[in-house]
């Protein structure tokens, strides 16, 4: 299939948000809040696994659970960059790492979204193609 290229790209870019995830985790300033630090490493690693059902086009459902997944991390992000309870009153800074994960993640969803989309349209043809050819 000509769109394959789709999944391995969505694969590696949920697989680069992850590693920077990870990274963002072992930083020294999140060191000392033991559930950030958790927080990061447990969604840099579920990023990382993300790769193999993204890449191996398991079923649809896992793809929209990624999907899904992937718009709380991007909300999360968001909140925590405005003043609320969770942030203990104050906004937290946007810098370059953050902003390069949540291109990475809408980078994630648009491109699966794009390859469920065309492999659904792709099925309807072939359906189509066989009933014609019969």
């Amino acid at each position: 299939m000509r769109f394959r290229f789709l999944f391995y790209a969505a694969a590696a870019v949920i697989a680069i948000a992850g590693i920077l995830h990870i990274i963002v985790g072992t930083e020294p300033e999140h060191i000392e809040h033991s559930t950030l630090v958790i927080f990061f490493l447990v969604s840099g690693i579920a990023q990382i696994f993300w790769a193999l059902p993204t890449v191996k086009r398991w079923t649809r459902a896992w793809h929209y659970t990624g999907i899904a997944g992937t718009i709380v991390l991007i909300i999360l992000w968001s909140l925590t960059r405005l003043p609320n309870p969770i942030t203990g009153g104050e906004a937290e800074p946007i810098d370059e790492i953050g902003i390069t994960v949540q291109i990475l993640q809408a980078s994630y969803i648009a491109l699966i979204a794009t390859a469920i989309i065309r492999e659904k349209h792709m099925m309807k043809i072939d359906h189509s193609t066989a009933a014609d050819a019969a």
